[in-house]
């Protein structure tokens, strides 16, 4: 997202200097078997196809009262306190029939399930209004990816890190990690140790501190076309909610290609990914598959989804979560975020980013 969490956490860190940004050329949500323009401002929520004639008002409607709402301007309420009313009351005060509820909570507000339905409104007003915001920035779509690929960030935090003294170990193989009195001290490989205080890792780096709560299927697709029915985009996000397909999770697709130098020009690369859900993973992203058109070679991965066991508080390890079905890393940054506060004692302090993306160079 063009103004999300991954965003600003980039540019505080510093490390945009050494990475530049394309935006996502389209953003779509399924429907009956077909991908419609997510709707996001009063005009596209009346040339919509998404919804019938009288549909399209309501969800104007719905619109214009969230983006003229202020969380510290009651009068901007209009009758409806969002911080002590659910999401559900807020649709009722609209009249948005379910498939509006649908792309309203999995394509803007970017939500896995429908949990959130019964929560306080004010959070799905947020995300929306994120949404709103990232796309305000850009144009085309809230979805931004890094030229040359996602390898582009490891990269850039190598660098950065070369900078301030710090030391990148490619293909260091991690022994152990040294215990003392309850507490990590360091870092085994072979018969050298470096000494620590703290730990950072991923789940596969402690697997007697993790349990394995689901897994996650992603089939990378090559092809020599973009998506068909979203007009011949280079890049394209497209989000399939849960309910169009009979699932409990939602199905992710994403392409890009020359465009973000991530593939020769003619040729396309796509993503379709989901929680497993059955003991057939390979049919559960069948209608993601079905969006692409004719596939010359794919790549089926299937992953455990792993989350610690603990806080990491007393041993001083700090363990992410496994990634997720999602494509666009609001859910990630979520974690980083909560390690931060279990690291730190404190919460990320946002207020501290006072630049935007592109100030680097100035």
């Amino acid at each position: 997202m063009a103004n999300g969490l991954l965003v600003k956490l980039l540019i505080h860190t510093g490390v945009t200097r050494y990475l530049e940004f394309k935006s996502v050329e389209g953003s779509y949500v399924y429907k009956s078997g077909k991908i419609s323009k997510v709707p996001i401002d009063q005009q596209e929520a009346l040339s919509s196809d998404l919804m019938g004639l009288f549909e399209k008002r309501r969800f104007r409607s719905f619109l214009i009262w969230v983006q003229n709402m202020q969380e510290d301007e009651p009068k901007t309420w209009d009758g409806f306190d969002p911080f002590n009313n659910s999401m559900s009351a807020l649709y009722n005060k609209f009249s948005l029939d379910k498939n509006t509820q649908d792309f309203t909570g999995h394509a803007l507000a970017l939500y896995r399930d429908d949990d959130y339905i019964g929560q306080t409104a004010i959070t799905t007003i947020r995300r929306i209004k994120l949404y709103s915001d990232s796309l305000a920035r850009y144009g085309k779509s809230p979805y931004l990816y890094p030229m040359y690929g996602l390898g582009e960030l490891p990269q850039g935090f190598a660098r950065l890190s070369a900078i301030y003294g710090g030391t990148y170990m490619l293909d260091k193989p991690i022994d152990e990690i040294v215990i003392e009195n309850g507490k990590v001290v360091g870092v085994r490989s072979g018969d050298e140790v470096a000494q620590c205080k703290q730990v950072f890792c991923d789940p596969t780096y402690v697997s007697d501190r993790v349990k394995k709560v689901g897994q996650v299927i992603r089939c990378i697709c090559l092809m020599d076309h973009p998506i068909p029915s979203t007009g011949d985009a280079l890049s394209t996000q497209i989000i399939i909610p849960q309910k169009q397909v009979g699932r409990n999770s939602d199905i992710y697709v994403s392409l890009v290609s020359h465009t973000h130098q991530v593939a020769a020009k003619g040729w396309f690369i796509a993503m379709v990914s989901t929680t497993v859900e059955t003991k057939m993973p390979e049919a559960e992203i069948k209608p993601g598959l079905d969006l692409l058109g004719p596939i010359k070679q794919k790549f089926v991965s299937i992953t455990d989804y792993m989350v610690p066991i603990d806080d990491g508080l007393n041993s001083q390890i700090f363990i992410s979560t496994s990634y997720d079905a999602t494509t666009h890393f609001e859910t990630t940054c979520l974690d980083v975020l909560d390690i931060f506060k279990r690291a730190t004692g404190e919460e990320f302090d946002f207020n501290k980013v006072k630049h935007e993306l592109g100030d680097e160079d100035q």
